[in-house]
């Protein structure tokens, strides 16, 4: 138990609210508007503000965006924060930077990158990225790994009709490289507004398709939100985060500081504390406290998706931060 008066370690900070792509499940091809630098919290604010979740027993640090590896001299960022003492340091990419960035980023002190892939072939892979192709994040991959930025965890969301005719591929892929592939249930997080229910592939399908093709072992994530299992031949892992599905509220440990330093206790909720005003007001360290701990005794005991008063937040995946 922490000093938040419940387990809450993880912290993820977006560093921008740009990406180097249009991918289909984040924002539509024209008409986004990104914020400008002004806006964005510095270096130096970002660190100030780890610093003192650090202090209040945050152990876990997320580097997300947007796309995180568009931000200018981010291993330096990196360096600042490993020098916290945090006992992870990763960061969620779409790959395609990541090749020319994989051994600067370790040598600053990140510990483990998770990338994105929704598709195994060339063909689709483009037509969701919409920029951008396989070869160049596969390399990536090896890159990272080559680099020590491991164990590699591949991030996917299916959607019904476009994507999920490769599950058995993706699992495949795990059991063949060793990295953990993560099926990511369809959020209505995307900018478009466009999610449906129906292009949902809930995560029990996912793992019964599997199963009735190899074995698998349960494996205990205590309070992560992924289910993880082995294959029993020990051939690999997945792991499943079905947001809609199977709500995790109750165990979830994450805080959320966006771009423009915003902090958030959930992905669903519109609720956020202003951590930028604070910080340009020459607000102390025990005003960071304050808000870091309001926004977790703030935590909803469930994000109500499955209700039906729900409504979808204002802001886009992109610009919240994974």
């Amino acid at each position: 138990m922490d000093p938040f008066g419940r387990v809450h370690d993880d912290l993820r900070i977006s560093v921008t609210d740009r990406c180097n792509l249009r991918c289909t499940y984040c924002m539509p091809e024209e008409g986004m508007t990104f914020l400008p630098r002004s806006m964005l919290l510095s270096f130096d604010e970002i660190v100030r503000v780890a610093s003192v979740a650090r202090a209040l027993g945050v152990s876990s640090v997320r580097l997300t965006g947007g796309e995180p590896l568009v931000r200018r001299g981010l291993p330096e960022l990196v360096s600042r924060l490993a020098a916290l003492g945090f006992e992870d340091l990763a960061l969620t990419t779409n790959g395609m930077l990541l090749g020319e960035q994989a051994h600067a980023l370790a040598t600053a002190g990140l510990d483990r990158v998770n990338v994105s892939c929704d598709s195994l072939r060339a063909e689709r892979f483009g037509s969701i990225r919409r920029r951008g192709d396989l070869a160049t994040v596969l390399r990536a991959m090896d890159v990272a790994e080559e680099a020590g930025l491991s164990p590699i965890k591949v991030n996917v969301v299916l959607l019904r009709g476009h994507n999920d005719g490769e599950v058995l591929d993706f699992a495949a892929f795990a059991r063949a490289t060793g990295r953990s592939v993560r099926f990511i249930e369809y959020m209505p997080l995307d900018a478009a507004g466009a999610w449906s229910r129906q292009q949902l592939v809930p995560g029990d399908e996912v793992l019964g398709r599997i199963s009735a093709r190899w074995t698998l072992h349960p494996v205990d994530q205590g309070a992560a939100p992924a289910q993880s299992f082995r294959f029993v031949d020990g051939q690999g892992e997945i792991g499943f985060i079905s947001s809609v599905t199977r709500p995790f509220c109750g165990t979830c440990n994450r805080l959320r500081l966006t771009a423009d330093g915003a902090i958030r206790n959930c992905l669903f909720s519109d609720s956020e504390l202003d951590a930028r005003a604070v910080l340009r007001s020459h607000g102390t360290e025990d005003d960071l406290v304050d808000l870091l701990r309001r926004a977790v005794w703030g935590k909803h005991p469930g994000h109500g998706i499955n209700e039906p008063g729900f409504l979808r937040p204002t802001r886009s995946m992109s610009m919240i931060g994974g």
